[in-house]
């Protein structure tokens, strides 16, 4: 793997912390440009939605190919979401939370209650004693050894791609997502968010069904959704679960640091690049949050240094589904394996 291995520990604090103030000045939306990038989204997906229905309603199943472009867009409109979640998109709160509460309806995301989520996870990412909170579990080595054979196994079963991948996703957005546990103290509005985003999902879906029939509505939809959550998954996953990651514990942990070389520079093809909302520049992301995805790009054209900061290939990212444990003593990820044959071999 070509990720980069982070410097000592005092470097690449005041690296991260100087990049802190170089990139304040891209924080700034171009207003134009943000609406332009809702509307080139939103077009399309409602194009290859009707495409799909189409072709369905007559009987050349071939067409359904469109659902894939469209949960590719849908994953997109997800990505404005987000960014309306950091306050970038419009960097007007009201603007940007009503965009997001409207778009989280089509993403079977309450909008309220993943934001406040999502910002407990930029808050202590690669933060070994805030584990748990909008992030993929992850345990180290010790801590896995000392589980029951049972909770071995689960953790096992709950790290399986085809768990993490394939279950995940629909257990997610179509059940976890339908309810805010975890925000009993959060106060009303991850409550009212989440209900209000879930009257509207059965009311547009009432109307769909009505309009050209459930089953129609079932077959198109529900894969889009499936489909566009697996990616999701699948970024979010590679965002922070690579070799060279970074986790550290307790006054080691700072901020800067974490944010530069705990998440990876996910370099992929420029159409991907452009259907993932640039997410894969999630170092500059997590760093400067307030970044619109559309700027992020410039981040990099303007200092190709950061470019190098825990880049990961489309290749290379497929090896990341292994590495499953913390490894304490080496500082990196490993596989059940490696870390199976580190203990045969521990002096």
């Amino acid at each position: 793997m070509n990720a980069h291995v982070c410097p000592p520990a005092s470097l690449a604090e005041n690296d991260a912390a100087a990049w802190l103030k170089t990139l304040a000045k891209y924080r700034q939306p171009r207003i134009g440009r943000s609406a332009f990038e809702l509307l080139v989204t939103i077009v399309p997906l409602a194009g290859f939605w009707a495409v799909a229905y189409f072709s369905l309603a007559s009987g050349f199943w071939f067409g359904l190919i469109a659902i894939i472009p469209a949960a590719a867009f849908l994953l997109r409109l997800f990505m404005i979401q987000h960014d309306c979640g950091h306050g970038s998109f419009f960097a007007r709160r009201g603007l940007d939370d009503w965009t997001g509460r409207a778009i989280g309806v089509l993403t079977l995301t309450p909008y309220d209650y993943w934001r406040r989520a999502h910002a407990a996870h930029h808050a202590s990412a690669g933060n070994l004693d805030e584990r748990g909170v909008g992030d993929i579990a992850t345990l180290t080595i010790s801590e896995y050894r000392s589980l029951s054979p049972m909770k071995r196994l689960g953790y096992r079963l709950y790290r399986h791609p085809l768990v993490m991948f394939g279950i995940g996703p629909a257990w997610l957005f179509l059940l976890k997502q339908r309810l805010p546990f975890g925000m009993m103290r959060g106060g009303a509005l991850p409550w009212i968010s989440t209900m209000a985003t879930n009257v509207a999902i059965v009311t547009g879906a009432a109307l769909m069904a009505w309009a050209i029939g459930f089953l129609p509505f079932l077959l198109i939809h529900l894969p889009i959704v499936l489909l566009s959550g697996t990616a999701g998954i699948w970024l979010f996953y590679v965002q922070h679960q690579f070799e060279e990651t970074h986790w550290s514990a307790g006054e080691d942990w700072r901020f800067p640091r974490a944010a530069l070389h705990g998440a990876s520079h996910y370099d992929l093809p420029l159409v991907l690049r452009w259907l993932s909302g640039n997410i894969g520049i999630h170092h500059v992301h997590h760093l400067s949050s307030r970044i619109p995805y559309y700027r992020l790009p410039e981040v990099l054209r303007d200092h190709p240094q950061l470019a190098r900061i825990g880049r990961i290939t489309l290749w290379e990212s497929f090896r990341c589904v292994r590495l499953v444990l913390w490894d304490d003593r080496n500082q990196k990820l490993v596989s059940f394996r490696d870390a199976a044959d580190a203990a045969v071999h521990a002096p």
